[in-house]
Order: C-alpha cells, then sequence, then structure tokens
C-alpha cells in the first residue's frame, strides 16, 4: 500500500474519532512530508518499506530540520512531527497494516517551552486606538471581533463559531458552542464589552462575524485581517489571534495575581496549561529577591 493510501485511511479514522480540522491538516502536513521526501530521494514509498532506519534518515534530513527558506526548524516544530509519525505509524500497525510501528523508536527532543507571545499594554492600546478608527462595515466587524477576543480570551475557533443567539446581553454571558476538546462552556462579558456588541446584534440573527454573502468568517481570513491592523498600529513584530488571548491571560494575572482564576477564565482542563503564564517573568522575580 502506498503511504497516500494510508494516510487516507488515517484521516478517516481521524474523522471518526471526532479530531479537530486543525490536528488533522497537522497529520496531513506531517506525513506528506515524508512521502514527498521518500520520493525525492527515489525510495520506495508503500508503508512496508518504511522501516525504523528510513524514519531516522528522515528526520536527520533537510526536509524535517529546515523549513522551507533554509533555516533551522524549532525544536516544537520537529517534536510535532515526531509525534505525528509515532502515532501515524502506531495507527498503521494497530489497523494490521504494517507488522510494527516504525516510528516506535522515535524520542521526543527535550526542549523548554517559550513564554506566551502576548501584546504589551503599550501594544494593545495602539491596537484598540486604531481599531476605535473603523468606517467601513468590514472594519467595524473587525473592531468587534477583536475587542470582544481581548476582553474575554475566547479562542479564534470559539469566537468565528459564535451565532447572534449566543450573545445574552442581559446576563452579560457569552454562550461557547464550540471549544477545545468539545466542551461548551460560557465566559462573562465585561459591561463595555456588552454595550459594544448591543447595536452589532440588534435585529440580527444567524453567524455572529460573517463576511462576502454573509457567510461565517475562516480563521484565515481574521489572521490576515489582524496582521493588518497590527502594521496600521504601526507594530512590527507578529502576533496571532492566538495573541489577544494570551494578552488576556496576561493581564488577568497580572491584575489578580490568581492562577486560578485564570484557569477558570480560559476554560483549561488542568492548571498545568495556565503554568505557561508564570514564565518569562524574570524582572518581577528579580525584584523579589532584591527586596
Amino acid at each position: 500500500m502506498r503511504l497516500q493510501d494510508a494516510l487516507d485511511k488515517y484521516i478517516l479514522q481521524l474523522r471518526a474519532d471526532g479530531r479537530s480540522d486543525h490536528t488533522i491538516h497537522q497529520y496531513r502536513r506531517h506525513v506528506r512530508l515524508l512521502d514527498r521526501w521518500l520520493q525525492g530521494e527515489g525510495r520506495d514509498h508503500s508503508i512496508d518499506a518504511v522501516d525504523h532506519e528510513v524514519i531516522a534518515l528522515f528526520m536527520v534530513s533537510d526536509s524535517a530540520t529546515l523549513t522551507p527558506d533554509g533555516r533551522p526548524k524549532k525544536a516544537t516544530s520537529t517534536n510535532a512531527l515526531r509525534s505525528s509519525l509515532r502515532t501515524f505509524f502506531g495507527y498503521l500497525h494497530a489497523a494490521g497494516l504494517t507488522c510494527a510501528n516504525s516510528a516506535r523508536l522515535l524520542r521526543r527532543a527535550r526542549c523548554g517551552t517559550p513564554p506566551p507571545r502576548a501584546l504589551s499594554e503599550d501594544e494593545q492600546q495602539r491596537l484598540l486606538e486604531a481599531l476605535d478608527g473603523a468606517v467601513t462595515p468590514e472594519e467595524r466587524r473587525d473592531r468587534v471581533l477583536f475587542r470582544l477576543m481581548l476582553a474575554t480570551g475566547i479562542r479564534i475557533g470559539s469566537a468565528l463559531a459564535l451565532d447572534v443567539g449566543d450573545v445574552d446581553l442581559e446576563a452579560g454571558e457569552l454562550w461557547l458552542r464550540t471549544m477545545k476538546n468539545d466542551r461548551p462552556n460560557h465566559v462573562f462579558l465585561p459591561p463595555a464589552t456588552v454595550e459594544m456588541l448591543r447595536p452589532f446584534v440588534e435585529n440580527r440573527t444567524g453567524p455572529l462575524f460573517t463576511g462576502r454573502g454573509g457567510r461565517r468568517l475562516g480563521a484565515r481570513h481574521v489572521q490576515r485581517r489582524l496582521a493588518t491592523w497590527l502594521q496600521q498600529a504601526g507594530m512590527t513584530r507578529p502576533a496571532s489571534p492566538h495573541s489577544l488571548r494570551h494578552s488576556f491571560a496576561t493581564r488577568l494575572l497580572e491584575k489578580t495575581g490568581n492562577l486560578v482564576l485564570v484557569k477558570e477564565a480560559l476554560n483549561h482542563l488542568s492548571i498545568a496549561s495556565t503554568l505557561v503564564y508564570l514564565r518569562g517573568r524574570e524582572e518581577e522575580l528579580r525584584q523579589v529577591l532584591a527586596g
């Protein structure tokens, strides 16, 4: 069986297991990267021909260790590639398509998790000031979306899945039907956010954030829109919609000093996921010890 045919079977299984589109995309991209390397090397790309030595050769190749522009990949990126291959070949073995898991010997490299990429207070203020200059309907929609994400810390996927009916202005709550790990939940809306949303949802039904033709916005389009606003705000450091979530969490932690409260606000399953916001605070630690 060709590697691509095996990948198709694996994608079907992932969908049957209810895995997210983002996860499926990553597995597909990583396995296809291996397939292209095999073809480029003139190697047999049937699943029976890919043993643990072939996997090792691939992992030390430029295809696995360098970005398309020739720069070394981050350790976290190569770890994600290792995990994808271990899981993919583990599936092939469990499904009886191969005699063994060819990626069973792969081990994740030890590397520290970088601190979250949050916007500084100054950057947040500059972004908000730029958004307040919104004129066109598209710009005013962006203003509501990005202000909402900064005020609540919700993920981009949850925000774009919102319907107008999920906004409860009287209770000051936002009901999230689409969340990581399929755990519907709700978040509280600050009074200023409630007043911002009131004219935006008035006399409307259907998706809360729409583009052309009234269709629900896509994450890629929102990423491009945010990049445009950041540039307009005079920022040169790259940031993503998820940076708005990190900014909310960092701001809440600095305001309250309560990590458990941040965990609840972010709807994390485990406090371990929230601990990342304690990293990157060396200067604060230095001041405490100096006192």
